[in-house]
């Protein structure tokens, strides 16, 4: 297989004129192209006048034309100007080799999130029957249960955005982008597609599933697991763990019940808060991280749209847009846009009482409305003024009781109109603002000042930063945009100590993915749990003594 590079399509050309395009580029050797695959597409509107889709495809020909062999026909393609042509390489994901040290114990993974699910999924591929406990419930139930938050305030503290079956990530826009450059990130996206994902992303420069597909996808991701010879198990959450000369013997769960295991993956996620006291408690190596604060602000979708793509806005092939903006402030903090969500919803996230957390979803047609972003602020270390390795959850919860608090104690949110905002002035209602755009955010908002529930660094960085944004995109300090808070989940407070095998001090334990601190989003916690899981396999067998 070949791949070619820098093919590019007007909007009013579609995917089947690709071929073609290849065709016209390889004219000069009068090749066959047998069959071809597209691997990347991405958008280049840095014209908007003249907006391109951009595409790098594999390709196989049926005959060399000119040339005997592919590799003749590479090396003749280096003297033609502006193509770019290489040998297309190996995707496919290498199971590693297996460990001599018999194993007697079933492996066993500790939440099902992105992390849990594909540490789970490739254990069970390679004969391991890994056993995975979550807090939460499965999906349907779970659903349920977010939806009785959403529509009733009534919270279920085992049972929420944040714990049960798929993660947080569940409920979310399902984003498939990362800064990681890993080849398991293929491995990722095709176990996505085969349980019922799109094949576009497999190609798209931007992908995502969207909370309604995703939901579907994670259920047969778990079924594939069991039907591998894995056990998921829901309302099962881990409660202690017995250590017996630094080694793992055994897991407790709900106080009661025990599993006895030599190796444990703590796959739990950046918002099980007990369970980090309960890993301090046992002696694990954990240590402050820095994390972000803010807010979620909403736009119109047509605005967004405007200003990334201008006349071409409507263009079906282009879809809802999106943005990524960021700034260092004058004090030093940096300010950026995080999950952005086109045409999407915020809602409420806790998952503690008397607290309140926002974060953005958006369904697969991305056809809401509003676009929706968190707009955050970096928190370090020293604005905890404590060294405990759990001061910055203790930050978390001082900002999420206060937002609880604004929003008159009932999980309705505190939120602002960004003019307000920006001018420090007084809240104001309904009546009082033009309201192009509605707040979307469930369980329901009141109209109040944002600055009580955030620090005053975050308030005066936010304040600084959004007329920056908007000399990057039009129209992102308009007035009547709506900010609601708080946003305090982005990432994991603190980092559980491991070493270059991903252990931690306690053999067999094996700190993982976002809640851990080495992940940050679906996809890198994904691949987190694809190392570990492998990491097992170099040390042990999978003939069980059992």
């Amino acid at each position: 297989m070949l791949r070619i590079h820098e093919i590019k399509l007007n909007l009013n050309e579609d995917e089947s004129y690709i071929l073609n395009k290849i065709i016209k580029k390889l004219e000069w050797a009068k090749v066959s192209i047998d069959k071809f695959n597209i691997i990347k597409e991405s958008v280049d509107a840095r014209d908007k006048e003249n907006i391109k889709r951009v595409y790098t495809v594999d390709f196989s020909i049926d005959n060399k034309g000119k040339y005997s062999s592919e590799e003749q026909l590479l090396k003749a393609a280096k003297k033609v100007k502006g193509l770019k042509l290489d040998k297309a390489p190996d995707m496919d994901y290498k199971y590693v080799g297996k460990g001599e040290e018999p194993i007697t114990f079933k492996p066993v993974i500790v939440g099902f999130g992105p992390c849990g699910i594909f540490a789970a999924l490739i254990l069970s591929q390679m004969g391991y029957r890994p056993i995975v406990i979550e807090r939460g419930k499965s999906m349907d139930e779970r659903v349920k249960d977010v939806d009785l938050f959403w529509s009733e305030s009534f919270l279920n503290e085992e049972s929420n955005v944040q714990f049960g079956e798929g993660g947080a990530g569940a409920f979310s826009d399902g984003k498939l982008t990362t800064q990681i450059k890993d080849s398991r990130v293929r491995k990722v996206l095709t176990e996505l597609v085969a349980a019922g994902g799109s094949p576009t992303i497999l190609y798209k420069q931007k992908p995502h599933i969207g909370t309604d597909v995703l939901r579907s996808v994670v259920v047969n991701m778990r079924n594939k697991i069991i039907e591998n010879g894995g056990e998921v198990c829901f309302e099962s959450k881990l409660t202690d763990i017995v250590i017996k000369n630094s080694k793992v013997k055994s897991i407790i769960i709900n106080n009661s019940e025990k599993i006895e295991t030599n190796n444990v993956i703590l796959a739990i996620g950046h918002s099980s808060r007990d369970t980090f006291k309960m890993l301090k408690n046992i002696g694990l190596n954990m240590e402050q991280k820095p994390f972000s604060i803010g807010v979620r602000i909403e736009h119109k979708q047509s605005l967004i749209n405007n200003a990334q793509y201008g006349k071409n806005c409507n263009n079906s092939n282009l879809g809802a847009a999106d943005y990524k903006l960021s700034y260092h402030c004058k004090s030093g903090r940096g300010v950026y846009t995080f999950c952005m969500c086109p045409g999407g919803y915020v809602v409420g996230a806790a998952s503690q009482k008397c607290g309140v957390v926002t974060n953005g979803m958006s369904y697969n047609d991305r056809a809401a409305d509003n676009a929706n972003s968190a707009v955050l602020v970096d928190v370090k270390p020293e604005d905890f003024k404590s060294n405990d390795p759990l001061a910055g959850v203790a930050f978390q919860e001082k900002y999420e009781r206060l937002a609880f608090e604004l929003g008159g104690k009932t999980y309705k949110a505190p939120a602002q109109r960004l003019g307000n905002f920006l001018k420090n002035k007084r809240p104001c209602d309904n009546g009082e603002c033009n309201n192009t755009v509605e707040p979307t955010y469930k369980p329901g908002i009141v109209w109040s000042d944002l600055g009580k529930c955030l620090p005053e660094f975050a308030t005066e960085s936010i304040r600084e930063a959004i007329p920056e944004f908007a000399k990057k995109l039009k129209g992102f300090d308009s007035p009547d945009a709506v900010m609601t808070g708080v946003e305090t989940r982005s990432s994991s407070p603190v980092r559980m100590v491991r070493d270059e095998n991903y252990m931690s001090e306690i053999y067999g334990i094996y700190p993982a993915g976002e809640g851990a601190g080495y992940a940050g989003g679906i996809v890198s916690a994904a691949v987190d749990g694809i190392k570990i899981a492998e990491e097992i396999a170099k040390i042990y067998n999978n003939k069980f003594n059992i």
